[in-house]
C-alpha cells in the first residue's frame, strides 16, 4: 500500500514508510475504496473490452473504452496515494465523461438499450459517491484562511538541546585549538607552509 502512496510523489517529496490505522479516517477509508474501485473498473475495461461494448451494444469503440479504463487505472492509483482530493475530482471528471459517452448508446435502435440504462444509473450511483468522497476528504484536509500550523513541540534539534549544545561546544574547542587552511575547497592548496594560526580571542 504505501508503494502505491508513493507513486504520484514527486522526487524530492517526503516518502510514506508505514501508515497506522489511527491515522485514517472515514473519508480517508471511503477514499480509498473508491480508489480500488476505480483500478479494478479499469483493469476489467482493459482486459474485456469486447464484452463491455458486445453488452452495452457499443461495438466499434473498443479503443474508446481502452482509453477509459487507462483513465480509470490513474484515477485509482492518484486516489490511493497522499493527493487523494485531486484523485477523487479527476474520478467525478472521468464520471462525467463515461455518463455522455453512455448517454449516446441509448438510442431506440440499440438492442441492448436496458443494458445501457443499467450501466447508466450505476454510473449515476458511483458519481454520487465520488462527488461526497471529494467533499468529505476536502473538509478532513482544510484549513482555513490565516490559519497557522503550530510546531510548539518541536525544537528542531533531533538529537535534543543539549546534544547540540554539545556539539557546538566541541566544534568551537577543534576549531580554536588547531590551524586553518587557506586554499580552494577540497584541496590542500595554502600559503608558506600552508598553515595560518587561527586568532585567539
Amino acid at each position: 500500500m504505501t508503494f502505491i502512496s508513493n507513486i504520484a510523489k514527486w522526487e524530492g517529496d517526503p516518502k510514506v514508510l508505514r501508515s497506522g490505522p489511527s491515522s485514517l479516517g472515514g473519508s480517508d477509508r471511503m477514499a480509498r475504496a473508491l480508489g480500488w474501485l476505480s483500478i479494478g473498473l479499469g483493469m476489467t475495461e482493459l482486459l474485456a473490452t469486447q464484452r463491455v461494448t458486445r453488452a452495452l451494444g457499443m461495438e466499434g469503440r473498443e479503443s474508446l473504452l481502452r482509453f477509459y479504463g487507462a483513465r480509470e487505472i490513474a484515477s485509482g492509483i492518484l486516489t490511493l496515494s497522499t493527493e487523494q482530493q485531486l484523485g477523487l475530482w479527476s474520478r467525478v471528471a472521468g464520471d462525467g465523461i463515461d455518463i455522455a459517452t453512455l448517454l449516446t448508446a441509448m438510442r431506440r435502435d440499440n438492442p441492448k438499450r436496458d443494458n445501457v440504462g443499467l450501466a447508466l444509473a450505476t454510473v449515476l450511483g458511483v458519481t454520487l459517491l465520488d462527488l461526497i468522497g471529494a467533499e468529505a476528504v476536502k473538509a478532513r484536509h482544510r484549513r482555513d484562511i490565516g490559519q497557522r500550523r503550530s510546531y510548539g513541540d518541536r525544537s528542531g534539534f533531533p538529537g535534543g538541546v543539549k546534544a547540540a549544545r554539545g556539539a557546538a561546544r566541541g566544534f568551537g574547542d577543534s576549531a580554536s585549538s588547531g590551524s586553518t587552511r587557506i586554499g580552494k575547497p577540497g584541496t590542500s592548496a595554502s600559503t608558506n607552509d600552508g598553515m595560518i594560526p587561527s586568532r585567539r580571542s
